[in-house]
């Protein structure tokens, strides 16, 4: 944690270097807290300061009751105050008209730099992350009973205007049984992983009802006999989905629910139909994103230019996501919604308690993202649709015509800035929670899908994922670390970079420099790649470094369940031995796919277990 501390000093200097000030007193008082503190005080206590940060830029002026727990000094806080100097004016804390960019970025980067860093939670966090949940589920059903049939056709009107056709067509898909199935990567509840999904033997009454085993579990009828020795459950007797922490940030851990293989399993069916055709639909393509996170930050970016466009965050979005709701929009095609219903968990098993859900889905559903971002997408137009003066209801071409200001990924919502009361309104009366910190649409600050921007200026920072490692085995560190120099010697931090390389070296014999798309744990450069010696059979050139291996765990398949397998369209594209190209900038393990078949996909499968590095030749590019 120490070593973190000097990461921090490091680029407090080299900002303060950037914008001719001063960052001796915000040394002292960091270390100073950091004693007293811990490391709370860099996780939790600076990015408070961000937040309130990023507040104070859309509101335009600095307010008393942001920055709890800091010293003040005329109308600014003292910590970081020779940065702030040049953002807002001292005595009366209003945006200057010409802010200077690299204090404002220096600002961003000082205090929410370890803001996402994944470490363990206190164990009265973990139960405080708990109740929550089991308190959401309580705000849901009293939401539920708050609204009034109106509200709820309301809903059913603008979401079939929205996606009437859409679901005209899967609900053709369900009924003809044309949807494929296909296991997702994760854990499930029934703590099944790999090839072992292929062989699952509970299946449930409802879904028998939509998906029979038949014709999902087996690769043809010729094993029929096969379906004797799987479970068919009763709705009392399903296994509920399991709740468990899994590590965010030191605030707060993140909660989600492993669902059961067979529940996975069908989720990912309809899923991909919905992915697929979304994709399809120029209209739909526009204003809502399951894949791709670029035009929600790009009408951010034009939003923080023009003040056009509104960026808005929700908070326990998939869990504030009512079932009634999506009962309600797909109420018109029996057989999607019976599709829906089918592979919706009913109960979580949360520490030991079970309850019945009112929620959809938790996040680990594979139809919790899409569905809850087409909810939202509905209550956007609907709020809109009350911003209207004539007060008739929405048209598809008024859909139309703003379907380049309207985007929904997720969570991260854009609407137009007019709309912005009337679609907060209707968010919160449906019973989503607006998360004020991290909604922007009154100055020139716009934040969106992981992307901040300021007057059009990008002015995102680079974020420790990571804690420091203590040796080189501690791979999956190591790896964070390198990644973490080099998105730093792109955003301009060259002397950090240089003190940072010292550190790295001598955990890592051989530290060349290398490109990004190199396999190679090394340094970037805009000079261009190191070259040791040339390959004798290709005459490319080749480095020697330290490269990242993940092995595939022992988990083997025969019979029918690998028949099943090979049948399934995308089910062999795991690989026995990975290659592991470092982290991306959300901080998760970046793993390269062969496009060919892995001829080892029925001897192994699953996650790695370990991941480790090995010393060798390899292309610096």
């Amino acid at each position: 944690m120490k070593s973190l501390l000097l990461l921090w000093q490091r680029l407090a200097l080299e900002c303060a270097s950037r914008c001719h000030t001063s960052a001796t007193m915000d040394i002292k008082t960091v270390h100073a807290r950091f004693e007293h503190e811990g490391f709370s005080f860099l996780t939790i206590s600076l990015a408070n300061f961000g937040a309130d940060f990023q507040k104070s830029l859309d509101q335009g002026y600095v307010d008393r009751r942001l920055f709890t727990g800091f010293q003040w000094k005329e109308g600014l806080p003292r910590f970081l105050g020779g940065f702030l100097d040049r953002v807002f004016d001292r005595y009366s804390g209003v945006l200057l008209d010409e802010p200077c960019w690299d204090a404002m970025l220096s600002v961003r980067q000082l205090s929410l730099m370890f803001s996402k860093i994944a470490l363990d939670c206190s164990p009265e966090r973990k139960r405080a992350a708990l109740r929550s949940y089991v308190q959401c589920e309580k705000d849901v059903r009293l939401n539920d009973a708050k609204l009034a049939p109106i509200d709820f056709e309301d809903f059913h009107r603008i979401s079939s205007l929205l996606f009437g056709t859409m679901f005209s067509k899967i609900d053709r898909e369900v009924y003809n049984l044309e949807l494929v199935p296909k296991h997702g990567p994760g854990s499930t509840a029934d703590r099944l992983s790999g090839n072992a999904k292929y062989d699952q033997r509970e299946w449930t009454a409802r879904l028998e009802a939509i998906f029979p085993a038949g014709e999902f579990l087996l690769p043809n009828w010729r094993y029929y006999d096969q379906l004797d020795g799987i479970d068919i459950l009763e709705p009392g007797e399903e296994r509920p989905v399991k709740v468990i922490l899994v590590p965010k940030t030191m605030k707060t851990p993140r909660v989600i629910a492993m669902e059961p293989t067979c529940m996975q399993f069908a989720q990912q069916a309809i899923r991909s139909a919905f992915y697929d055709y979304v994709k399809g639909d120029k209209l739909l393509n526009r204003m809502i994103g399951f894949e791709h996170q670029e035009p929600n930050q790009l009408l951010a970016q034009k939003g923080s230019s023009d003040g056009s466009l509104a960026t808005l965050d929700l908070s326990e979005a998939s869990d504030r996501v009512s079932n009634q709701l999506v009962r309600k929009m797909f109420a018109n095609h029996r057989w999607l919604y019976a599709a829906i219903d089918a592979t919706r968990s009913r109960k979580a098993d949360v520490d030991g308690e079970i309850i019945r859900l009112a929620k959809y889905a938790s996040m680990g559903s594979a139809l919790c993202f899409p569905i809850e971002a087409m909810v939202f997408l509905t209550l956007v137009f609907l709020g809109i649709e009350k911003c209207k003066e004539s007060r008739t209801p929405l048209t598809r071409a008024e859909i139309e015509s703003l379907s380049l200001k309207v985007r929904v990924y997720g969570d991260d919502i854009i609407v137009p800035v007019e709309y912005v009361s009337s679609v907060n309104t209707v968010l919160e009366h449906f019973g989503a929670k607006v998360n004020r910190g991290k909604s922007f649409w009154n100055g020139k600050f716009r934040e969106s899908c992981g992307k901040e921007y300021f007057d059009g200026f990008d002015v995102s920072i680079v974020k420790v994922r990571q804690a420091w490692p203590s040796s080189r085995q501690d791979v999956q560190a190591v790896n964070s670390l390198v990644s973490l120099r080099n998105q730093l010697y792109h955003a301009g931090y060259w002397q950090t970079c240089e003190w940072l390389d010292g550190k790295i070296s001598g955990m890592l014999k051989h530290y060349p420099v290398v490109l990004p798309t190199s396999p190679v744990l090394g340094r970037h450069s805009f000079l261009g790649y190191e070259t040791h010696r040339l390959d004798v059979n290709t005459h490319s050139p080749l480095v020697k470094g330290y490269v990242l291996y993940a092995r595939l765990p022992k988990n083997s398949l025969e019979d029918y369940g690998a028949l099943l397998k090979c049948l399934l369209p995308d089910a062999r594209s795991a690989q026995s031995n990975m290659r592991i190209f470092g982290q991306a900038d959300n901080g998760r393990w970046a793993v390269v796919q062969p496009a060919t078949v892995d001829e080892d996909h029925l001897e192994r499968s699953g996650r790695p277990l370990v991941v480790d590095i090995k010393l060798r030749m390899a292309p610096p590019y």
